[in-house]
């Protein structure tokens, strides 16, 4: 899985039937430091993100699973909005994250808009 930010929206009014009623957004995959590395991309949107939302994504075969049991023929899927991310340096001892759990990510799953 992967962290973006969201950077703009898709239409296309002839897709797949499977693809009928999904949102499709334009993603910058980031690195752990937030940094722009790679090309953007397009992806299903499973948490109802909205534009600049850092968000979690995955690709590949287990991109369709958020959808199951329903099949949505995706390579890429938005399936977590990104509350923070903390990145500690090397040398640095872990220290818990303020109201978060241990390792400062905190992720929630977002709520499907329909």
């Amino acid at each position: 899985m992967y962290l973006g930010k969201v950077v703009g929206r898709l239409w296309a009014t002839v897709k797949n039937a499977n693809m009928q009623g999904q949102r499709l957004l334009i993603v910058q995959p980031l690195s752990p430091e937030l940094k722009p590395s790679g090309k953007r991309l397009v992806c299903a949107d499973w948490t109802g993100a909205g534009a600049g939302e850092l968000v979690y994504w995955c690709r590949g075969r287990e991109s369709s699973f958020a959808f199951l049991p329903d099949e949505v023929t995706t390579d890429t899927t938005i399936v977590a909005i990104v509350d923070s991310v903390r990145v500690e340096r090397r040398g640095d001892a872990p220290a818990p994250a303020p109201g978060g759990p241990e390792n400062g990510a905190r992720l929630h799953p977002g709520k499907r808009r329909e």
